[in-house]
């Protein structure tokens, strides 16, 4: 009952299921070849509802193949078996590159495809779908540039990206006569003991100082990359491609920016009052942000972690604590930590079976009861967008975390209202406020970090003291006079990956909108009252199928509005303000 059960996506890789499907996966991509080339042959009508309908069995089975793959290598990543079947799908999925590519480029051809969709049912449907990509191929460039754009990657973004992995993943650290990880010491940052976390944040420091010049070379040769790149295409700059790429408005993106610049102060007063109950005098020095306050003992069985969370999904939704019920009595969800399984949880979407599946790490504190919750989240979310065609199912990262920070939210105010001492609450409540001051306290500093970056490095090549002094200003504006200026960080940018991917800038913002936009829906839902439940259900639904404002506005919601992302952050401001109660008697 502690492990997941995979039998109904296939009972095992010799099974004649899955040997079944592995066939028909070679023809269907036979079949999509075959349509890429007697495009000609057919009307546009007809064009289209064999490319969509091909695409939608493709796409299931594809989703069912890998994630059985994947799904068998998180709990055992040594499977030679799974491990030589990826291999295998995943140069059969390369095989669907070309005349895919043959297919949007038809699609981008058809000049009067709003007339074609309103004719038929099933184009109406994936009308989003469709449209998209005749938007997005408005950035691509031709055949052969983009065959070589491909190929000069591999030698450009793609390997400094390597070079960055392999430089701070065999970074040694000198701590306290040992040599460890680059991991291994951030992980001390949360140690319990003040010297500890202070020798760690020095010895942090100190290791950058091997590898800072040529992971300097690495941000900058990826950045130039991104810029060249985004110009060829015909984009206005990195952020422009990426809020496309997110279907997120500027005028959205402006105005939860100008939120969060707004309410730091808040997190400012929250930041002060931990410096002084750890006895800092000049706000709280970097090494010191994670220090953990407040203490919770209790363990929870994995049946009292069911139990609360299906208590607290029902004072909510029937339908979400239905969710979790099934998910445990149809064992969907693996609990244990055990040798050979990945770290950390995840929640995975298999929608040709309308089902998911939940890793999780479990010892029995009330975060791996949050963070089921969490990953509950995104399981509803599934279910919802099961209800979809599979091409309608695509959301951006944005709305990604909708679900589970909702479900996270109400399992953790009802962990802090049902804690027995201040103690046990007040370590539930830091948690929650660490976890919020680096979505948006700490993401601001990285995200005009990046922005500086970009408008900098096209001039001259930052070095790595001018990313120290760059990051440090970041920091300061964000952080304010809550942070000790003698104790920044000035190598986050060292060791932070999202600054290190050539296809995806700005890996910052979208969790400052997840985080926000899911604790503005809880707000609606605290002014409506059950009834709003319905509307949330409506939202999810729409996720894979509307750019972010129009999801948004599918509920009444306008996220082009401050006052919107100001309503969100108030709910964060109602935990500061217990933090502040609770505390006031501790410094």
């Amino acid at each position: 009952m502690y492990s997941w059960s995979l039998e109904s996506i296939y009972p095992g890789f010799d099974s004649p299921a899955y040997k079944q499907d592995i066939e028909k996966l070679d023809t269907l991509i036979d079949e999509l070849k075959s349509l890429a080339n007697n495009l000609g042959n057919h009307n546009s009508q007809e064009n289209l509802v064999n490319i969509i309908n091909l695409n939608i069995n493709l796409s299931n089975l594809v989703n069912r193949l890998s994630q059985f793959i994947s799904l068998t290598l998180a709990t055992d990543t040594t499977n030679e078996v799974a491990t030589n079947q990826m291999i295998m799908l995943n140069k059969k999925i390369v095989q669907t590159t070309h005349p895919s590519t043959i297919c949007e480029k038809y699609i981008l051809s058809i000049e009067n495809l709003d007339e074609i969709i309103n004719q038929h049912p099933l184009l109406k449907e994936h009308e989003f779908y469709l449209k998209e990509i005749k938007e997005q191929g408005k950035y691509l460039l031709t055949d052969e540039a983009e065959v070589l754009v491909a190929q000069l990657r591999q030698s450009g973004s793609s390997l400094w990206a390597k070079q960055w992995s392999s430089l701070t993943s065999t970074l040694e650290v000198d701590y306290e006569g040992e040599k460890i990880s680059l991991s291994k010491v951030r992980n001390l940052a949360y140690d319990k003991d003040p010297e500890v976390r202070k020798k760690a944040y020095f010895a942090e420091l100190e290791s950058y100082k091997k590898i800072e010049k040529s992971v300097a070379f690495s941000l900058n040769g990826i950045k130039n990359e991104v810029i060249t790149m985004a110009k060829a295409r015909g984009y206005q700059d990195p952020l422009d491609k990426t809020l496309k790429d997110s279907r997120l408005d500027k005028e959205v993106l402006d105005a939860l920016l100008e939120s969060m610049e707004e309410s730091l102060p808040i997190f400012h007063k929250y930041l002060k009052r931990k410096a002084e109950m750890l006895g800092h005098k000049n706000g709280l020095p970097f090494y010191d942000l994670f220090a953990p306050m407040g203490n919770s003992q209790k363990a929870y069985t994995i049946e009292e972690a069911q139990e609360f969370i299906i208590k607290h999904f029902s004072s909510f939704s029937d339908n979400l604590a239905a969710l979790a019920k099934k998910a445990f009595d149809n064992q969907w969800i693996d609990y244990l930590p055990k040798l050979g399984k990945r770290g950390g949880a995840f929640c995975a979407k298999i929608h040709p079976i309308k089902e998911s599946r939940i890793l999780t790490n479990f010892d029995g504190s009330i975060g791996d009861i949050i963070t089921i919750a969490h990953e509950l989240g995104h399981a509803y979310h599934n279910k919802i967008i099961f209800e979809q065609s599979i091409l309608n199912s695509r959301y951006s990262m944005s709305l990604a975390e909708t679900s589970s920070v909702l479900c996270e939210t109400i399992v953790k105010k009802a962990a802090i209202n049902e804690a027995n001492t201040i103690d046990e609450k007040l370590a539930i409540l830091e948690q929650e406020l660490q976890d919020s001051t680096q979505v948006i306290v700490d993401i601001y500093s990285r995200y005009l970090f990046e922005s500086k970056v970009f408008e900098l490095c096209e001039k001259q090549f930052l070095n790595e003291n001018h990313l120290n002094e760059m990051m440090k200003e970041a920091q300061l504006k964000a952080y304010g006079d809550s942070l000790d200026p003698n104790y920044l960080h000035p190598g986050m940018w060292i060791n932070k990956s999202h600054y290190y991917s050539g296809g995806l800038s700005f890996y910052n913002f979208p969790y400052a909108f997840g985080l926000l936009f899911s604790k503005g829906i809880y707000a609606k839902y605290l002014e409506n009252g059950p009834s709003f439940v319905h509307e949330i259900d409506r939202l999810l639904a729409n996720t894979g199928r509307m750019n972010i404002s129009d999801v948004a506005k599918s509920i009444g919601i306008d996220i082009s509005q401050k006052e919107f992302w100001k309503k969100s952050l108030s709910l964060i401001e109602e935990d500061i303000n217990l933090f502040m109660e609770l505390t006031k008697e501790m410094i």
